[in-house]
């Protein structure tokens, strides 16, 4: 399987769609935004998936569908740190996609001059965890209700990768990057 990673296009506003009805915990990731409207989802795209000097949203395409994100938000060049984010529709996860997409685009943000890559994820995500530590981000501790939705206060677990850090090993996915923005002509 290979995996191309891309900026976000309005036109994949349906794969968007689909992907955020795949899985309830996918909801946080949305703000409360009803991504069943083909509207909701194309504006969703174009103001929080966004592509530019200080947030980098790739598209993880498999077999033709966008089904999910990577993230490099916060891109912060004085200090070379970025914030990294991650999510799969249900029918993506468990294949060693997000790990290898995270693997790769943080290869692109050493190569880019970052050198202090950090995430973090609720405590009561053991399959987020499982990618971060996967893709060479160990733990550095705990955000005590760092994250709020709805009325609940959630601790969050915080990770980080390094430069200077050791690669980890993805078993050989193929994860092609594009950085170009490109605008598929609407048929």
């Amino acid at each position: 399987m290979t995996i191309l990673l891309r900026p976000w296009r309005v036109d994949d506003a349906d794969d968007l769609s689909r992907a955020a009805r795949s899985a309830p915990d996918l909801a946080p990731q949305f703000g409360g935004t009803d991504l069943s409207d083909p509207d909701a989802a194309r504006d969703f795209i174009a103001r929080f998936l966004r592509f530019d000097d200080s947030a980098k949203n790739w598209a993880v395409e498999v077999h033709g569908e966008a089904v999910g994100n990577i993230g490099a938000t916060g891109i912060e060049f004085r200090h070379q740190t970025a914030w990294m984010s991650y999510w799969l529709a249900a029918s993506a996860r468990g294949k060693g996609i997000a790990v290898a997409a995270l693997a790769r685009v943080s290869e692109w943000a050493f190569a880019s001059g970052l050198h202090r890559l950090e995430l973090g994820h609720r405590v009561n995500n053991p399959a987020s965890c499982r990618v971060a530590r996967a893709a060479g981000f160990p733990a550095e501790g705990v955000e005590r209700q760092k994250l709020r939705y709805g009325d609940t206060r959630f601790d969050v677990e915080t990770h980080a990768r390094l430069a200077t850090d050791p690669s980890p090993s993805t078993h050989g996915t193929a994860v092609a990057l594009r950085t170009d923005v490109q605008v598929r002509r609407q048929v």
